[in-house]
């Protein structure tokens, strides 16, 4: 079975927020910690050397290929916020119709700031995709 690449980790929060080089994206940083933690009752851990992540279960694939994960995460990354909340599904992209100026990937939204989009609808998704992760995966408790 494969290693993984990516793990918890104990590296600090803070001193990684405080690594990135633009300041509106550490403001952002911070402002998405403090909403993050609020709703999935988890502080904020390294996720690998990038990922902020918040919460944690565990996941196990069909093919046999398993592991740990965060329920909802961030990374600031250069040219835009990568937002690890979104599972799919038509709620999800009901609220996505009024969320604001975004790119998706396949599994995560990409915004330039957060004054670009709708918290409130922010808010939405990451208490959907937590809703989803719980009754699909096994939530692992801190």
């Amino acid at each position: 079975m494969a290693t993984l690449k990516t793990s918890f980790t104990d590296e600090d929060v803070a001193s990684f927020i405080e690594s990135v080089d633009n300041e509106q994206k550490r403001k952002d940083s911070y402002a998405l910690i403090s909403l993050m933690e609020k709703a999935t009752g988890e502080k904020a851990k390294m996720f690998g050397p990038t990922i902020v992540g918040f919460g944690q279960y565990h996941y196990k694939y069909d093919s046999g290929h398993e592991g740990d994960a965060p329920l909802l995460g961030f990374s600031p990354r250069k040219a835009a916020i990568s937002l690890y909340v979104y599972t799919g599904g038509k709620r999800q992209d009901e609220l996505l119709k009024s969320f604001g100026k975004y790119k998706m990937g396949k599994a995560c939204i990409y915004v330039k700031k957060l004054s670009d989009i709708d918290v409130d609808v922010l808010e939405d998704l990451m208490k959907d995709s937590i809703q989803f992760t719980s009754e699909k995966y096994q939530r692992v408790k801190s």
